[in-house]
């Protein structure tokens, strides 16, 4: 390894003329270093992308698009959206699995200067539902199984025109086909103009009072993942981290964690069609399909979150698959235990393994450990990207030194402006441009981060946020529940499952099951408690009448009734 210090590395990558400069802006009245070289819009993104023409873009089961005809579909769908009065700041909603055109339509109501709102392809009817209303979206693009989802109340929402993607049976009135406008004629929508500070998207997180807080970022944010990922890259080369690449030049890439997330949209496809890769599309994960796309595709980076990665490695197809071609596989977005590093060493033995940190606030990645770096510290989420600040504050937000517990903020190009029509929260999570992650830390006197608790009441299952208090609610709502309790238990692929304790009512009769099918009527299925414990007696509370969950857990040895 490289005996050079992580801060000569970043002052060399970053320095005046090199590809990965760093500039000072003043942002929203902050000073935020921001990359200086590369797209800080989606049209400047777009233009760039051009050159790859009939380079392979999109993979979907026996669909293909080169760049050259996606961007057509691109143009074609920005002009109808014009046609249908979308404007500059506009908000049109995107809701659909993994799918070419989740792709198609994303650039397309970029490229009008709309602001897209991917929402979560697995929530229920009402969860859809106030994603439209609290977005004020007005356009509607989306699978059928969404538009099913919908259809019924569609009335009740600001939503006056709806795009239907690989629709089988006939729409809903008032919805129209959307590859009657991706197969019709060619179009070139209007030039709009747009800046890096405009905004761009709405993502969708958790929040701890129960509804789902609207995450407001510009394109700039939203491109700052293209200068983190080849910053990352660069530094673990410059670290002496070992490295291919693919024999035909191009790297093909398995997608295989949703777009509706900021590390399926920002970091796999923003900066995954900077690179000119061909993206390999996955409906829905499965492991084995994976390793057969693997093989099919050669593809030569993969990840998503640890379980994806732990299930591929511990299936009875992966001896059976040719994995030759990976020269990457990256993941983040939940806890890692540092064995799986291991086992990724026995089976890919040249291949660099990456473990990423970054949240909704953050667009994606805000700090990456690669390669021999990883190996020797694998239980930190490693350094943060050049561009990037990081610091741990006590709670009355003085910043400690190295070594030392508290709160880990942020601050950078990726950190969005705040949260849709919400400015109390955005007031809350926000200091002169630092985020306030709600993540328990420490950095160490290398500048790596250690992550050692969770502030927020939130447990994390395969890669996405479950916030306690939304599922609690939802339990509460139930007429034999008296009083709930949400933690997250231990489970070695997922990270976390979703336990409940429920103190049942006086004389009430109810069973696990009766209360899991409930909450699966009115949650997402990966919000849905996997535990239950049942009792009669009340929870323990503390002096200030808070549940004392670690107490729980303790007393239920993770392994709840």
């Amino acid at each position: 390894m490289t005996e050079r210090s992580l801060a000569e590395i970043t002052q060399e990558l970053t320095a005046p003329g090199a590809p990965l400069e760093l500039e000072t802006r003043v942002i929203g009245g902050v000073p935020i270093r921001c990359w200086k070289n590369l797209p800080a819009t989606v049209p400047q993104l777009l233009a760039f992308c051009e050159q790859f023409g009939e380079r392979d873009y999109l993979v979907y089961e026996d669909d293909r698009l080169s760049y050259a005809q996606t961007f057509a579909r691109v143009r074609k769908l920005a002009a109808h959206l014009q046609d249908h009065g979308v404007q500059k700041g506009d908000r049109v909603a995107l809701a659909m699995r993994n799918f070419p055109e989740w792709v198609i339509s994303f650039w397309a109501v970029l490229s009008t200067g709309a602001i897209v709102v991917p929402l979560n392809a697995w929530w229920k009817s009402s969860e859809l539902m106030y994603g439209l209303v609290d977005s004020g979206s007005r356009v509607l693009l989306c699978d059928e199984e969404r538009a099913q989802l919908v259809a019924a109340d569609l009335g009740s929402t600001p939503v006056k025109h709806v795009l239907v993607a690989r629709a089988s049976e006939p729409l809903s009135a008032g919805m129209r086909a959307l590859e009657e406008i991706l197969d019709g004629p060619e179009r070139e929508p209007r030039a709009v103009d747009i800046a890096a500070e405009d905004d761009a998207t709405i993502f969708y997180t958790s929040g701890t009072t129960g509804q789902p807080k609207g995450a407001l970022g510009t394109h700039r944010n939203l491109c700052a993942n293209i200068g983190s990922l080849l910053f990352a890259r660069a530094r673990a080369l410059a670290r002496g981290t070992r490295a291919s690449l693919p024999p035909t030049g191009q790297s093909a890439a398995l997608l295989s964690v949703p777009l509706f997330h900021v590390t399926g949209c920002h970091s796999s496809l923003v900066a995954g069609s900077f690179n000119g890769n061909k993206i390999v599309m996955i409906r829905k994960w499965n492991p084995e399909r994976a390793l057969e796309l693997i093989e099919r595709e050669h593809i030569t980076q993969f990840g998503g979150v640890p379980s994806m990665v732990w299930q591929a490695l511990e299936s009875p197809e992966f001896a059976k698959r040719d994995t030759s071609s990976v020269l990457n596989i990256s993941y983040g977005g939940a806890p890692a235990a540092p064995e799986l590093l291991k086992r990724i060493k026995q089976s890919f033995p040249h291949v660099s393994a990456s473990n990423g940190y970054g949240l909704t606030e953050t667009s994606a990645l805000a700090c990456s450990n690669v390669g021999e770096d990883y190996e020797r510290k694998p239980d930190s989420i490693g350094v943060p990207v050049a561009a990037c600040e990081m610091k741990v504050v006590s709670p009355d937000g003085a910043t400690l030194p190295a070594n030392a517990v508290g709160e880990l903020w942020i601050k950078g190009p990726n950190v969005v402006k705040g949260y849709w029509g919400k400015p109390d929260a955005t007031a809350a999570a926000f200091t002169d441009g630092w985020l306030h992650t709600g993540d328990i830390a420490r950095i160490d006197e290398e500048g790596f981060v250690y992550i050692l608790d969770r502030a927020k009441d939130m447990l994390i299952r395969g890669g996405e946020n479950v916030y306690c208090v939304e599922v609690e609610d939802v339990l509460y709502s139930h007429p034999a529940v008296m009083d709930a309790a949400v933690v997250g238990v231990p489970h070695r692929v997922l990270g976390e499952e979703v336990g409940a304790i429920v103190q049942v009512t006086p004389n009430a009769h109810v069973t696990s099951e009766e209360l899991r099918v409930y909450a699966a009527e009115r949650l997402a299925n990966f919000k849905v408690p996997a535990y239950f414990d049942l009792r009669t007696e009340p929870l323990p509370r503390n002096a200030n009448g808070k549940i004392m969950k670690r107490e729980l857990k303790r007393e239920l040895g993770w392994n709840p009734r």
